[in-house]
């Protein structure tokens, strides 16, 4: 069978997601039509696969050996997904050094999360990086929803090299997807809720996809400030033009508290950094450092506060 983005959502380990897929299908064609899947369905298609030992616990999600002999083949199919923005990923002696670096995130994350025999959803799971941390942490089955095609190419390369495993990525919005009985134990939206124009109602649909007792884990930009600090800011934030609310950790935590979550807990708050967001030969677009104010390191360039992302988790409630 060619190798193509169809891969990342055509997984027989998960026997729910073919319903899923299926109650989905008019959304996914017609993300199918989109310019330049033809290309990276080539990429795909290009791709050496070769069986090998997978690593999911080490910084660099991928293979411990890859045959050398097919590696200048393999990083030209990889290089034909680019930009590569969430990572790293290792084959063999081949690094993929993403834009961001998720394992940095995830290490943050990690100590606070028990996942062991979990159905886990991460919402907003681009190359998919997290999904196979989290299966590596344990999960029984893992779903990403990331409506970006490429980084769906990226995930259906990244499944093709480690084999299989009860992991998948739909390439659909939170607001589109249709879990009908599904439901999951963990849910994480990390770097995803700043970019809604209606938050509280993005957190309200995340509870509705816990399991009652389920956990979730949120991380997204904020500001100081009390609980009634909250950021709007004008056309651009850190030169992203989809940014709508930042609010302060106080403010957020009330947000959630209003929604009924419960255990609600600040697990820390980090200062984004030219170390782990920047320029690659895997991203080679500007980067974070140009959203900087070249002579105010602590403010971006609109004058705004430097982005600093908090993270927080809290639970459902057992019962209503």
């Amino acid at each position: 069978m060619t190798l193509d983005v169809s891969y990342a959502w055509t997984n027989p380990q998960l026997p729910w997601l073919a319903d899923c897929v299926s109650r989905h299908r008019h959304l996914i064609n017609q993300r199918l039509t989109h310019g330049d899947l033809k290309r990276w369905n080539q990429a795909l298609a290009d791709i050496p696969r070769n069986a090998g030992q997978p690593i999911f616990d080490r910084e660099a999600v991928g293979l411990a050996a890859y045959p050398e002999p097919h590696l200048a083949a393999l990083e030209t199919a990889l290089r034909g997904l680019m930009p590569w923005r969430k990572g790293p990923f290792q084959f063999g002696s081949l690094v993929i050094d993403a834009e961001w670096r998720s394992d940095w995130k995830w290490n943050r994350i990690a100590p606070f999360l028990t996942l062991e025999g979990q159905r886990v959803l991460d919402v907003g799971s681009g190359s998919g990086y997290h999904l196979w941390r989290i299966y590596g942490a344990g999960a029984r089955e893992v779903l990403g929803i990331e409506p970006s095609m490429l980084f769906n190419c990226q995930f259906a390369a990244v499944r093709a090299l480690l084999g299989d495993h009860p992991v998948a990525s739909l390439p659909l919005t939170l607001d589109a997807f249709d879990p009908g009985q599904l439901r999951f134990d963990t849910v994480l939206s990390m770097g995803v809720l700043y970019h809604r124009k209606d938050p509280i109602g993005h957190l309200e649909q995340l509870q509705g996809l816990l399991e009652p007792g389920g956990t979730l884990v949120l991380e997204t930009l904020v500001i100081p400030g009390d609980t009634q600090a909250v950021l709007v800011p004008g056309a651009r934030y850190a030169r992203m033009n989809n940014v709508w609310f930042l609010p302060s950790v106080d403010h957020l935590i009330r947000w959630l508290e209003r929604l009924g979550f419960e255990a609600i807990q600040h697990r820390g708050t980090t200062t984004t950094s030219t170390d782990e967001q920047r320029q690659t030969q895997w991203m080679q677009f500007e980067s974070f450092v140009h959203a900087l104010d070249p002579e105010d390191s602590e403010s971006t360039i609109e004058g705004l506060p430097r982005p600093r992302r908090a993270f927080i988790t809290a639970r459902r409630p057992q019962t209503p």
